[in-house]
């Protein structure tokens, strides 16, 4: 607990989100959001960015979490995605 917030935290690497996981994450704010497009993981896959469907996306997260944008923040009903500190501010 930090200045009245709880936190849970967990290593994405070691404890793997499902597919549900990844698809719930993607109905509130959709694949292209939560996905990390400028990851060097990606950029060696050589794929066009405007070819790549949502399913193939929550398939490469699932096999390489690297392509997950982080953090990935909820504060009640909110989503953030990508570690804007200004956004995380203004939810709390």
């Amino acid at each position: 607990m930090q200045k009245g917030i709880s936190l849970n935290e967990r290593d994405y690497f070691k404890d793997r989100l499902t597919a549900q996981e990844i698809s719930s994450l993607a109905k509130d704010v959709g694949m292209t959001e939560i996905f990390a497009w400028r990851s060097p993981s990606f950029k060696k896959l050589e794929l066009i960015p405007a070819d790549v469907t949502d399913e193939q996306m929550a398939s490469l997260i699932l096999e390489e979490p690297r392509l997950l944008k982080r953090p990935i923040v909820r504060i009640g009903e909110q989503l953030i995605i990508g570690g804007s500190l200004k956004a995380i501010e203004e939810a709390v």
